[in-house]
């Protein structure tokens, strides 16, 4: 792990602690939830797939909303962005 890779995930662990109700999209678009409803294993297939370069949940935010719909209609079963979150949100309160 470089020293790089180490500080981001010490301001992850940070933001997590700070707020308790904070889901990482990571653990959000997990595995099982990226397989049932695409043909991915993980939520970073699914950005490269579509040549998004994502670091940070802030990088998502600024993917053009069109752009980013686009490619979730295309490869997975939901219509947008919001669709697949607001699902991937209720199915981890399930868990």
């Amino acid at each position: 792990m470089t020293l790089e890779e180490l500080m981001i995930d010490l301001q992850g662990q940070k933001t997590n602690q700070e707020d308790p109700n904070h889901i990482s999209l990571e653990n959000l678009f997990n595995e099982a939830f990226m397989s049932k409803h695409s043909s991915y294993k993980s939520f970073d297939e699914f950005l490269i797939k579509g040549n998004f370069q994502v670091k940070t949940e802030e990088d998502i935010n600024n993917i053009p909303d069109e752009l980013f719909d686009r490619h979730v209609n295309r490869e997975t079963e939901f219509a947008n962005w919001k669709s697949m979150l607001e699902t991937a949100n209720m199915e981890f309160k399930r868990i």
